[in-house]
């Protein structure tokens, strides 16, 4: 065994003898092959190069051609570009030549292709000629822009017209509509502030369509002429051109409208009726100037300046400066004139319309360029509010110190009462308006109190006038009912008005009080002599007995005839006085004179009836009875229905 696996092993290692030498073999003759290759492309290279050699100087001479092939077809078409824009030069000179008016369109094509041409040859300064190109084309677009700007002034001012009142009414919302003109008023002259409030509020929600000052075809072309006169640095040019055209025209539409240029002084010596109706007209020209003429005059200028927004700024500035002086000069004066009462309606009313515009103001005059426009009318919004606070305070002190010596000879209201009180009612309609005045001058606060605490002030300054006029009469029951009257006649107008939801109930309640003490007061001086004859006291010492039998001119209380005559005597004179006095008085409210009458007559009837029953017999019984006992309860009763009826004096307008 171990024999055969010793032959096998000599077996393998002959094998593996023989595969080594057959690998040499192979690998030297691989060697060789690759020996061989190299020699072979080391020879190809040799021969490539002296190949490269030989044709290198056809090469060169076919790029030369190939160069110089390029450069004629760059030149050919430079020049053929050059040709181009001279042609172009040429057919932009023979429109501009014709003008703008026969056909705009085209004149401003070749405007625009003039600067193109500028702009070539100034990018191709290495041709020759372009300096003289160049200053003929420049020369040309200066005549071109000079024709421009004499056709966009013709063409403006072609447009241009002013607008008549009646187209403006038309545009105006059919609430606000005059019947006549705008400053239309009753005889009266308070129609416009009674109307007021109802006025503004439509005025806020109404919806205004602003007139079309220039054709809508027309604006396109106003805008490419405006471009090419701003691109070529004509902006000067333009605004004034601008401004002169349209300013007067603009002008011309207030005028006819009419807004007149008053001064301080033309204010000044205005009789108030005149001047209250040139207020009502102020009012109406600011809502149609700023809603109506100056929203289309910003119009015009946004589509005639679109994309030019400084200059669009500019230009409607300049356009509406002069106008909106005339207007708010108006307003200034009035604001800076002497204060007075009456006055303070117009200027709440005044001071409305411009809060009322504050908006469209603030966005109408937009821009650095309009902004002391702006600040001149938010400056007269302060100035009208400062004032009409003044005049204000001006009021609630001339109520405290009036020392009219009107004297009111029936005790009816004053006419200071009623004046007051109208005053307070016309304050109330313009309860949203006061409430924004405090706000623009009291730091925090709830406006409807600081309202309500000037009212109350109004209200005790007149109540502590009227009880220093109270003492100019020499009756005192009569100042009694003065003061009754006038304070009744401040709780019926409060409980009646919105002043009631300001002040509140307790002040209506306190100052009814306050009537009732007055009329009680009248009633006990007034009534207490004549109540004093039909007392028992100091007729008899002895009152318990009601027998009416008598004996020897007295009755069986121990009351004598006569006592009882005089007693009664002394009554019918004194009442008689008081009816002839009293009819004359007034209480102008009828369910207080009712009242009043009642309160009399519950008091004096019964003791009248227990009088007469009681006495009565003592009188009857001699001669002319009905000398004393002249009338009846039933007679008294209707002449007491006499009594405050004013019969002889006018009752004066309340």
């Amino acid at each position: 065994m171990k024999m055969v696996i010793h032959i096998k092993s000599g077996v393998d290692g002959d094998m593996l003898s023989e595969r080594a030498r057959i690998m040499r073999e192979s690998l030297q003759k691989s060697q060789s092959i690759t020996d061989n290759v190299v020699n072979i492309l080391g020879s190809f290279d040799h021969r490539l190069s002296a190949l490269e050699t030989a044709m290198r100087p056809t090469q060169i001479r076919t790029h030369a051609i190939r160069t110089a092939h390029g450069n004629i077809d760059k030149t050919l078409k430079a020049a053929e570009v050059i040709l181009s824009q001279f042609d172009i030069s040429r057919q932009a000179e023979v429109k501009i030549l014709k003008g703008p008016h026969e056909d705009l369109e085209s004149y401003l094509q070749a405007i625009d292709q003039l600067r193109n041409n500028i702009r070539f040859f100034s990018n191709n300064k290495s041709f020759k000629s372009s300096d003289g190109v160049l200053s003929h084309a420049n020369s040309l677009l200066t005549k071109a822009i000079s024709k421009l700007e004499e056709e966009f002034k013709q063409l403006l001012l072609s447009y241009s017209k002013p607008v008549e009142p009646d187209r403006l009414f038309e545009c105006l919302p059919n609430s606000m509509r005059p019947s006549s003109s705008p400053g239309h008023q009753d005889s009266s002259g308070k129609s416009r502030l009674s109307n007021s409030n109802a006025e503004q509020n439509s005025a806020e929600n109404a919806v205004y369509t602003p007139p079309t000052l220039i054709p809508p075809r027309i604006l396109p072309l106003l805008h490419d002429l405006a471009q090419q006169m701003v691109q070529a640095g004509h902006q000067q040019q333009f605004v004034r051109i601008y401004r002169d055209t349209r300013s007067p025209v603009l002008e011309e539409s207030l005028r006819n409208l009419g807004v007149e240029k008053l001064s301080k002084d033309d204010v000044q010596k205005m009789q108030w009726e005149v001047l209250e109706a040139k207020i009502g007209n102020w009012i109406h020209f600011m809502r149609i100037a700023v809603k109506l003429l100056f929203a289309a005059e910003r119009k015009v200028c946004d589509q005639i300046l679109e994309g030019f927004d400084s200059l669009n700024d500019q230009c409607f500035a300049e356009v509406t400066t002069a106008s909106v002086a005339v207007l708010l000069s108006f307003g200034d004066a009035i604001a800076k004139s002497k204060r007075s009462p009456e006055k303070l309606f117009v200027l709440l009313d005044m001071y409305e319309i411009m809060r009322e515009l504050h908006s469209e103001i603030e966005s109408l005059f937009s821009g650095k360029a309009c902004s002391e426009i702006r600040e001149s009318a938010f400056g007269l919004t302060k100035q009208l509010a400062k004032t009409a606070q003044e005049t204000f305070g001006d009021f609630e002190e001339a109520v405290e110190k009036d020392a009219t010596k009107t004297t009111i000879s029936d005790g009816t209201v004053h006419p200071l009462t009623s004046y007051v009180i109208n005053y307070v009612k016309f304050l109330f309609d313009y309860q949203s308006t006061l409430k924004q005045l405090f706000q623009e001058f009291e730091n925090g606060g709830d406006s409807n109190s600081q309202l309500a605490t000037v009212t109350m002030r109004i209200m005790q300054a007149l109540q502590t006038n009227l009880d220093g006029k109270s003492k100019q009469y020499k009756d005192a029951a009569l100042t009694h009912l003065f003061l009754m009257n006038n304070i009744h006649y401040m709780v019926r107008s409060v409980r009646r008005s919105e002043a009631k939801d300001l002040l509140g109930d307790d002040w209506v309640q306190r100052h009814r009080r306050v009537v009732q003490q007055h009329a009680n007061q009248y009633k006990r001086i007034a009534w207490a002599k004549i109540l004093q004859c039909l007392s028992i006291q100091g007729l008899t010492s002895s009152g318990g007995s009601n027998n009416s039998g008598t004996v020897d001119g007295q009755n069986s209380s121990g009351v004598s005839r006569s006592t009882v005559k005089d007693r009664l005597k002394i009554f019918n004179m004194q009442f008689e006085e008081l009816h002839q006095r009293q009819t004359q008085w007034t209480v102008p409210d009828t369910e207080l004179r009712e009242s009043l009458r009642l309160a009399v007559a519950e008091v004096l009837l019964p003791a009248y009836r227990s009088f007469i029953k009681r006495f009565g017999p003592l009188v009857d019984s001699g001669k002319n009875a009905q000398k004393y006992i002249r009338y009846s309860a039933e007679d008294l009763d209707r002449m007491l229905g006499e009594f405050f009826e004013g019969k002889t004096l006018n009752e004066p307008k309340r």
